[in-house]
C-alpha cells in the first residue's frame, strides 16, 4: 500500500527571549497520509523549542515564517525521534477504513423486537 504523506502546521506559542519577541517555542502539527483509493489517516504532534537555541544568524522574525520554515525545524525532530512510530499510526487508521472492526450482536441472543408504533 502505497501512502503519500502531507504535513501542515496547525498552531505555534511564543515567547520572548533577551532581545527577541516572539520566538517560536511550541509547535502544533498534523501529517496526513492518502492512500491510492482516497484513504486518509492522520497524526497530530507537537514539538517544543527553546528560546536559548535562538541565536542571531537563525532567527527568523514572526511576521515572516512560513508553513515551510516551521516544518522544516519540526521534520527533523519528527524524523530523528518517532517517525516510524508516526507512520504507523497512520497507516493503522488507513487500514481500519478499508477494513473497519464492526459489532456484531451475540449470536445466541435474541433478536431485539422493534418497537410498536403508537395507535391513532
Amino acid at each position: 500500500m502505497a501512502i503519500t504523506y502531507t504535513w501542515a502546521v496547525t498552531g505555534l506559542k511564543t515567547t520572548t527571549e533577551g532581545q527577541y519577541s516572539e520566538v517560536v517555542v511550541q509547535t502544533y502539527w498534523t501529517k496526513t497520509g492518502t492512500d491510492e483509493n482516497g484513504n486518509t489517516g492522520t497524526f497530530a504532534g507537537a514539538t517544543p523549542f527553546t528560546a536559548s537555541s535562538v541565536t542571531p544568524g537563525t532567527f527568523v522574525p514572526f511576521n515572516e515564517l512560513t508553513q515551510d520554515i516551521v516544518l522544516g525545524w519540526i521534520q527533523p525532530v519528527v524524523v530523528g525521534a518517532y517517525a516510524e512510530h508516526v507512520d504507523e499510526q497512520i497507516a493503522k487508521q488507513i487500514a481500519a477504513k478499508i477494513d473497519p472492526v464492526v459489532e456484531q450482536p451475540l449470536p445466541w441472543a435474541p433478536a431485539p423486537i422493534p418497537p410498536t408504533p403508537p395507535t391513532p
